[in-house]
């Protein structure tokens, strides 16, 4: 690759469009005449504040954001929002999720501090390699959302259809495939995403949420930046921002935008890992976990017959060239990670090496 950069299969912090880093490294030093650094600059100046709303105006064209939702850029992760989702949104005390991963396992959790927690389906029965049927989930007419993780990082696992949540509010993390294909935001009503996996730099969350949501009469003991009103009353600059991300995450949306959109990115992602799921099926030492039907586009776990042989893949793949192919240490085995700015060139090298691996090993 140009640099000498490697081909990054992590599954968060990943990588970045190329065009996107030398537009960042050429304004480096002076942003745009100003003298600064956007790291350097007060959030509260005009130059920073055109940057926050090119951002913003840049992912409602992209994603096609209702004018009555409000887009928030709230520092912390996604592990953050499993906690103030039911804060926020838990006005009966009742919330129904879906388990399908570990993500989902772990926002579960967090509900169960803030209110009554139904889980209504679980692919946890075969180590969650797929996503239960939710046409007709039981879900009580007080429950106040409906809860899923719809593309599971570790798992691999990603929703192929929505849950008929039967009138009730949807709530989705969508943090490893947020951006990766188009999305109908009115029939959510509130999606967020760590940015770090496939948008920008760590630190971050985009949460897209339905004006009608946002509520003022919440507990009063409850931390004023964990109010989603707090920042959309502020328009997310209650407090100083993460102002290096979301400088990062708009010439992400931007690039995205020249290349023509999440119409062509989705193909481009349906191709790419195409290359190697076409592999796993074809190999007699690789096997997905997954069931073919809820493939992720995003994320990529397989494994051989063996966790001695998974682990000298592993560093066989480091000695190449190839990054953070170990999968993640709750379920052992290999993931490669292709988020958009993963070329179909790095989902192609990799295929080639493991192709060799296994003739070189298979006896």
């Amino acid at each position: 690759m140009k640099y000498n950069r490697t081909y990054n299969f992590s599954a968060g912090p990943a990588m970045m469009p190329e065009p996107v880093l030398e537009e960042i490294r050429d304004e480096m030093m002076n942003y745009r005449g100003s003298g600064m650094c956007v790291m350097e600059m007060s959030h509260r100046s005009k130059v920073f504040q055109q940057i926050v709303d090119e951002a913003e105006a840049d992912l409602r064209d992209l994603m096609g954001i209702p004018d009555n939702y409000k887009v928030l850029f709230i520092q912390g992760g996604a592990t953050l929002q499993f906690a103030a989702v039911p804060w926020n949104l838990m006005k009966n005390g009742k919330a129904v999720y879906v388990e399908t991963g570990a993500w989902s396992k772990k926002a579960i959790a967090e509900a169960k501090k803030y209110g009554e927690v139904i889980v209504a389906a679980s692919s946890k029965d075969k180590n969650y390699s797929y996503i239960p049927d939710c046409s007709d989930l039981d879900i009580p007419e007080d429950a106040d959302y409906v809860y899923i993780c719809e593309n599971e990082t570790i798992h691999g696992v990603t929703w192929q259809q929505l849950p008929n949540t039967k009138g009730h509010i949807l709530v989705s993390d969508q943090s490893s495939m947020f951006l990766s294909q188009p999305c109908n935001v009115s029939d959510y009503g509130m999606i967020y995403a760590g940015v770090q996996k496939n948008v920008g730099p760590a630190g971050m969350v985009i949460a897209i949420i339905r004006e009608d949501l946002i509520r003022e009469d919440l507990d009063p003991k409850m931390p004023i930046y964990m109010r989603y009103d707090t920042h959309a009353k502020n328009d997310s600059m209650y407090n100083t921002p993460n102002c290096w991300a979301i400088y990062c995450c708009g010439k992400v949306f931007k690039y995205l935008k020249s290349i023509g959109g999440l119409e062509v990115m989705h193909q481009r992602n349906i191709e790419k890992a195409k290359v190697i799921y076409d592999f796993l099926d074809s190999s007699k030492m690789f096997h997905g976990t997954v069931e073919p039907e809820f493939r992720s586009l995003m994320n990529i776990p397989f494994v051989t017959d063996s966790a001695e042989l998974d682990a000298e893949v592993v560093a066989a793949t480091k000695a190449a060239g190839y990054d953070n192919l170990k999968g993640h240490k709750s379920v052992g085995g290999l993931r490669a990670s292709v988020y958009n700015a993963m070329p179909i060139e790095g989902a192609q090298a990799l295929v080639e090496f493991l192709k060799k691996f296994e003739a070189e090993h298979t006896k």
